[in-house]
């Protein structure tokens, strides 16, 4: 069978190999480089190295007030600024905290860089902000990155991602640490929800909408921020399930799907990268030179600097085995291509590194390397010219409109998994028995990194927001609504209570799903929903009363056998601050459900095959047998597709396919629809997934009204990662699937 290679393989969406453009030098950049090669010139050993340290608050923090208001230890903070001239400091010191303390602690953090310091560098705050500022008191909090992905709004994610960037930089902070592009293939891994799903396509056109959010076309604008890609690359399938734990990835599949949500972000120019904690195929991501310096930099067109995670060099020796001692951990990934060390508690990095450098083990032309790259992003920012934080920004700190924002993506992230005979949505005349464990919690609906790590420390929580319960009794009134808590996450409190409940009203609200976690303390041993709400559900089904389940969860949590039990299931996801509002809105029919999966639902708790699987994963005796399918999502109205039409049935390298399809909604009320294009290649050289999601777009329309949706597939749509692990395009026959339809075509 004859292949065509691929020589230009840069597509925004695409995206899996050299996939920068490159970019015109402007007389700014080169004026740029000029003042870095003169930065560089007078800077000794130890300023860059110190540049290259980034150490955590609580090495610089003093004690907090019982309000949370911190105050610095001088003494502490000369010792890093002064004495070892760290360049970079982030994280939260344990908390969120409020706008004028961050203003507070940046402010003098840079007063003490630029005033107190030889060469008067700023220092670069980072700052996990990965669903709002989610580490400032007060600030817009929105869904977590899987339920953003569920909404299939591009521009809501783009929205998102300024309203974040605002918040962030008007909370002093210049540079956060998202978003995170691995791919959530593997639903046992407890930072699934901090992906945007298990599809490539998808997490690409969102990383680079992030990304375009987060940092405009100017960076040192008042309202952006350095973006920071993360974890690069294959963090998010350990094989074990369990976080930081070992993948297997062969390289052609790490082209395939994993590299490209990160070429996208590259191309969309993102100023930093962070570096996957674990290993690839025995190979620690922080000591790979291959990836961090030939594909990342070579391939991908990557310009930023690379900073460690938590700890990850120290981890070379003191885990992962790959070093003997600290010092040839530090070695290791300095050579590798890592630029900056996140230590984070002392200054071991910067010790070994000046070390290792006097004794010629580091060349100094590699400490100059990483260290421009640094200072460059330090420049595009504007903090050399304004390393103070802009106090005005304030005033567009969590507004009204960036509520109603982030209203609107916790309703369209809302997915509608189950409706049987139209249960829902609910009269508000209806007598309401609300139950579960995730009931009347804010955390709940959050998850992780909100205010707290774990995001668990409900007493911090806004007690404005509505928890789902709060939100039920807005729409029905408190005496329509009965409220039993009956299980914990992990015990029994009084399931007959609910039972008897049951008998007083017309529908159970049942609010399950999992407690908050974040990283490794949410790995777990088992999918399975926990015992004590699948028995509440079984008990309380013998009533006979109608059931609704309401999930909040970061994963797919197995339900097979509870879902014959619940007329309605909705899949709620981690919503955000204005979850509780948009599940009671959904509910009782004030929002139509317009979210669609974004990751395979299983069935099973050792069953995890994602949609794009292989044939054989569904050949006799396999059996592709999910819960829900990836791009499964009911509504309150019915959208009916017709008349998919392609351009031409035989096309060629220098060829576009324009594909069209009629969408019209059929029923009662106005409702949005996200269509969604896959696409099959027959046969190939490489056994082909039985069909990719190519493209995308979310619709809204009035009952009866028609809308011809318009898609344009390039040839590098038709490519996949061959034999040589370079893309290539076969002729043959393609299938394209939309909306039921189906339509064949021949690459010649």
């Amino acid at each position: 069978m004859r292949t065509y290679a691929i020589t230009v393989m840069a597509t925004a969406m695409l995206a899996w190999s050299a996939g920068c453009a490159s970019v015109e030098t402007t007389a700014a950049d080169k004026q740029m480089e000029k003042k870095i090669d003169k930065l560089l010139a007078k800077m000794t050993l130890e300023e860059k190295v110190g540049q290259m340290t980034q150490v955590t608050l609580e090495v610089v923090g003093g004690e907090s007030s019982e309000d949370g208001w911190l105050k610095l230890d001088e003494k502490k903070l000369q010792d890093a600024i002064i004495a070892h001239q760290v360049g970079s400091i982030l994280n939260c010191g344990g908390q969120a905290r409020s706008v004028d303390n961050w203003l507070q602690i940046i402010t003098q953090m840079q007063a003490m860089a630029t005033k107190q310091t030889r060469l008067g560098i700023p220092i670069i705050y980072g700052i996990d902000a990965i669903h709002g500022a989610n580490y400032t008191l007060g600030a817009t909090i929105f869904p977590q990155h899987i339920a953003m992905a569920a909404t299939g709004n591009v521009e809501l994610v783009r929205i998102e991602s300024e309203i974040t960037a605002l918040e962030v930089r008007a909370s002093g902070m210049p540079w956060n640490f998202s978003p995170v592009l691995g791919l959530g293939r593997n639903p046992m891994w407890p930072r699934q929800w901090e992906t945007f799903g298990e599809d490539a396509y998808i997490s690409s056109v969102m990383a680079a909408a992030y990304v375009e959010g987060q940092q405009g076309s100017d960076i040192s604008q008042p309202t952006k921020v350095a973006a920071c890609m993360k974890h690069y690359l294959g963090y998010s399938v350990p094989l074990s399930g369990k976080d930081r734990t070992p993948a297997y990835i062969p390289e052609r599949q790490l082209r395939q799907l994993f590299l490209k949500p990160f070429a996208a972000a590259a191309k969309a120019g993102v100023a930093t990268v962070m570096v996957n904690s674990s290993e690839i195929n025995g190979i620690p991501v922080h000591s790979d030179r291959f990836l961090l310096i030939d594909v990342l930099r070579g391939e991908l067109g990557f310009e930023g600097f690379v900073v460690s995670d938590w700890a990850d060099i120290n981890n070379l020796y003191t885990r992962e085995m790959v070093a003997r001692y600290q010092r040839q951990a530090v070695k290791m990934a300095v050579m590798a291509g890592v630029d900056m060390s996140m230590v984070p508690y002392d200054y071991s990095f910067y010790e070994h590194l000046v070390d290792l450098v006097k004794t010629g083990e580091v060349p100094m032309s590699r400490i100059d390397e990483a260290v421009a790259d640094i200072l460059r992003v330090k420049f595009q920012l504007g903090l050399f010219e304004k390393p103070y934080p802009d106090k005005q920004l304030k005033e567009q700190f969590a507004t009204d409109a960036s509520r109603q924002a982030n209203l609107q993506a916790a309703r369209e992230a809302m997915t509608l998994l189950k409706n049987e005979s139209g249960l829902l949505p609910l009269g508000k005349d209806k007598k309401v028995l609300v139950t579960g464990p995730c009931s009347n919690k804010l955390s709940i609906l959050n998850g992780g990194w909100t205010i707290t790590w774990q995001g668990d420390n409900e007493a911090l929580y806004p007690q404005e927001k509505s928890t789902i319960l709060e939100a039920i009794q807005d729409k029905v009134g408190a005496s329509n609504v009965e409220y039993i808590e009956a299980v914990k996450f992990d015990k029994e409190l009084d399931i007959s209570r609910a039972v008897s409940a049951a008998s007083r009203v017309d529908v159970i609200v049942a609010c399950l799903g999992e407690p908050t976690y974040c990283e490794t303390p949410g790995n777990i041993d088992d999918l399975m929903l926990s015992a004590p709400q699948i028995r509440l559900v079984q008990e309380l089904a013998k009533t006979d009363k109608p059931i609704v389940m309401v999930f909040t969860q970061g994963r797919p949590r197995v339900i097979r056998t509870i879902v014959d039990n619940a007329g309605a299931i909705l899949m709620a996801y981690l919503p955000g601050m204005e979850g509780g509002q948009a599940i009671a809105d959904v509910l009782f029919g004030d929002a139509n459900p317009s979210g669609k999966l974004p990751f395979t639902y299983p069935k099973y708790s050792g069953w995890h095959v994602c949609y794009d699987h292989k044939k054989s994963e569904n050949a006799a005796p396999n059996k592709f047998d999910p819960q829900w399918e990836f791009g499964h999502g009911l509504s309150y109205t019915t959208f009916k597709y017709g008349d998919l039409r392609i351009d031409k049935n035989n096309i060629s390298a220098d060829d576009t396919l324009i594909v069209t399809v009629n969408v019209t909604n059929t029923g009662q009320r106005e409702g949005a629809e996200i269509v969604q294009l896959f696409l099959s290649d027959i046969v190939a050289t490489v056994t082909p997934p039985v069909k990719s999601l190519k493209r995308f777009t979310k619709i809204f329309l009035k009952p009866g009204e028609k809308q011809t949706v318009k898609f344009e597939l390039s040839w590098d749509d038709f490519a996949f990662i061959g034999r040589q692990n370079k893309p290539v395009v076969e002729p043959g026959e393609f299938k394209i699937s939309l909306g039921g339809l189906t339509k064949a075509f021949e690459i010649q």
